[in-house]
Order: structure tokens, then C-alpha cells, then sequence
């Protein structure tokens, strides 16, 4: 029996380069993320999603490690992380026209682990 909650159709791709075994502990560091840092998020374009998140130093240095972790595997990646002021950050998520689906399935995550907090 598959647990359809740790792999999301499209995310991780089947591109990505991070063993299998080793997926559900990265979707599982990404679930932890979204409950504690995101805020909220918006869909800039297709290829383009904005996560609001909690400004805190943690908050920083957990995204920042967990972005290069993900762009190591899945190169498609371009995060940018930038601080809104002085209790929020936004991060900047970007994949080109082959991978939407890979974001969709990304953002859809975010918001409903988001949601469950």
C-alpha cells in the first residue's frame, strides 16, 4: 500500500537525482518547513510561486539549507529567498515551462500541510 501523502503526483519528479529511499525523508523535511515557516503563498505565474514565510533567523538558514539540498537533486530549481522586513521573508520558487506540473504539485503541498497546522 502506497501513502499517496509522501509523494505527490509530480513532486518529486522522476528527474529528480536524490535516491529513492532518500525521498520521503526530503518530503518530510519539506512538510516540516511549510507547517513551520510558510504564511502564505501566491501564484505569480505558471512557472513562478511566491511562499510567504515567518521572518525568524531559523526560518533563514532552514530554507537557505533546504533549497540547496533540493537544487542539488533537482537542478531545474531556482530558488530566491529574500527578506521582506523585519518578521517576514518570501521565498521565490522557479521552474521552467517542462516542469509546471513538479510546482503545482509543490504549491498544492505547501498550502494543505500548511493548512493542517
Amino acid at each position: 500500500m502506497s501513502d499517496h501523502r509522501l509523494r505527490p503526483a509530480a513532486w518529486p519528479p522522476d528527474t529528480c537525482t536524490l535516491p529513492t529511499a532518500e525521498q520521503p525523508l526530503r518530503l518530510a523535511e519539506f512538510d516540516q518547513f511549510f507547517r513551520d515557516a510558510v504564511r502564505g503563498a501566491d501564484r505569480l505565474s505558471a512557472h513562478r510561486l511566491r511562499l510567504h514565510l515567518d521572518g525568524g533567523p531559523q526560518v533563514a538558514q532552514a530554507a537557505r539549507e533546504l533549497t540547496a539540498r533540493e537544487s542539488s537533486c533537482c537542478s531545474f530549481f531556482t530558488f530566491d529567498l529574500v527578506r521582506t522586513g523585519p518578521d517576514s521573508l518570501t521565498l521565490d520558487v522557479r521552474v521552467p515551462a517542462a516542469h509546471v506540473g513538479v510546482l503545482d504539485a509543490l504549491a498544492a503541498r505547501a498550502m494543505s500541510v500548511r493548512v493542517l497546522r
